[in-house]
C-alpha cells in the first residue's frame, strides 16, 4: 500500500513518532501541502492522510488509485464525502480522541474570565503587587462558579466531559436536544428550546457541529437573549459565530466576555474584529493539541489504516 500524509505537521511537529504508520506500507510524509500540490503528491497513493487539506470531487477524480482517506480529526467537512462514495473511496475520521483535552480548555477560558487571571498576573509583572499597601488586591470583580448555570449547545462526547467538570464545580448544567439522548446525566437539565439555553445561562459553551443549521448560531438575536453578565466559550468551530456581531456586543458590553479557541478563518485575517474586541481572549486552536490527545489521535489513525488494509474498515463516515 502507498500511503501519503499530506499535512502531518499540526499533529506531529516532531514530538511523536511516524514509525507505526511507516510500518503499514510505503509512506511519504509532508508537513504541509498546498491545493496545487495535492494531485502530484497523491497520484500513486492508495491511502491519503490529511487534516486541513481540502479534497473536492474534481481532485478525487484525478487520483485513480485512491481507495481510502483518513482524516486526522473528528470533523471531516474538508472532504467531499459524497463524491468519494461515488468513486468507491472510503473516508474515515477519528471520533472522540480529544474530549478531555478540549473540556480542559473550556474551563481554562472559563476560569480566566471569572477570575481575570491574565490581567491580574500582568499587574504583578508590572509591580502593582510589590507597590501595594495591602497583602491583596483585585482590579475586577471575582466570580465563583458554584451555582452558576452553564448552557451546552450540543451534547456529544466533549460536552459530556464539560458537564462532568461543571458538576464538580457545583454548577447547574443545561442543554438542548443532544444528538444522543440516552444516558443523559441526572444533573443535566433539558431545555425545550435553544433560546432558553441562551437566556438562562451564565456561560454558553458551543459544542455542536458546523452545518447549515448552526452556521452563525451566535448572532444578534441569540446574543440579545443572553445575560449582560454572561460569557461565551467556543472550542467548536469559528463559523458558529457571527464574528462582527459578537465583537460589537463585547465592545458595547452587551455580554461580559468571550473565550475562543477557534475562528472562522484560521490563521485569522488581520481585520478580524474579535482580535481587538473588549474582554475577548483567543487561543490559537490548541484545545485538541495536548500530547496525550495527539498520541491518542496517532494511535487511532494507525488502527484505522491497519483495519482498512485488513478489509475491516473502522470509523467510516461515507
Amino acid at each position: 500500500m502507498k500511503i501519503v500524509v499530506l499535512d502531518g505537521y499540526a499533529m506531529n511537529p516532531g514530538d511523536l513518532c511516524w514509525e507505526a504508520i511507516n510500518s503499514l506500507g510505503s509512506c511519504d510524509i509532508y508537513d504541509r501541502t498546498s491545493a496545487n500540490e495535492i494531485v502530484q503528491r497523491s497520484i500513486d497513493a492508495d491511502i491519503i492522510v490529511l487534516n486541513k487539506v481540502a479534497i473536492n470531487g474534481s481532485t478525487l477524480k484525478q487520483l485513480p488509485k485512491l481507495k481510502y482517506i483518513c482524516v486526522t480529526a473528528t470533523g471531516y467537512n474538508i472532504v467531499d464525502t459524497m463524491a468519494a462514495r461515488k468513486l468507491n473511496i472510503n473516508v474515515a475520521n477519528v471520533p472522540a480522541y480529544c474530549a478531555a483535552s478540549v473540556a480542559q480548555m473550556v474551563f481554562a477560558h472559563i476560569l480566566n474570565l471569572s477570575l481575570r487571571v491574565c490581567e491580574h498576573a500582568e499587574t504583578v509583572k508590572n509591580n502593582k503587587w510589590r507597590d501595594s499597601l495591602d497583602f491583596t488586591y483585585w482590579i475586577y470583580t471575582l466570580q465563583e462558579l458554584s451555582n452558576l448555570t452553564i448552557g451546552l449547545i450540543g451534547f456529544g462526547s466533549i460536552a459530556r466531559a464539560v458537564s462532568k467538570i461543571a458538576n464538580s464545580f457545583d454548577m447547574k448544567v443545561i442543554t438542548y436536544k443532544p444528538s444522543h439522548s440516552a444516558d443523559i446525566p441526572e444533573y443535566v437539565k433539558m431545555m425545550e428550546t435553544v433560546e432558553e439555553v441562551f437566556e438562562l445561562s451564565d456561560i454558553i459553551s458551543l459544542h455542536c457541529p458546523l452545518v447549515p443549521g448552526t452556521e452563525k448560531l451566535v448572532n444578534k438575536k441569540t446574543i440579545d437573549l443572553m445575560k449582560k453578565s454572561a460569557y461565551l466559550i467556543n472550542t467548536g468551530r469559528g463559523g458558529l459565530i457571527d464574528e462582527p456581531v459578537l465583537a460589537e456586543a463585547l465592545n458595547n458590553e452587551k455580554i461580559a466576555g468571550a473565550g475562543l479557541d477557534v475562528l472562522s478563518t484560521e490563521p485569522p485575517q488581520r481585520n478580524n474584529p474579535l482580535i481587538s474586541a473588549k474582554n475577548c481572549y483567543i487561543t490559537p486552536h490548541i484545545a485538541w493539541a495536548t500530547v496525550a490527545a495527539r498520541k491518542r489521535l496517532m494511535d487511532i489513525i494507525v488502527d484505522n489504516i491497519a483495519s482498512f488494509i485488513k478489509g475491516s474498515p473502522k470509523n467510516i463516515v461515507n
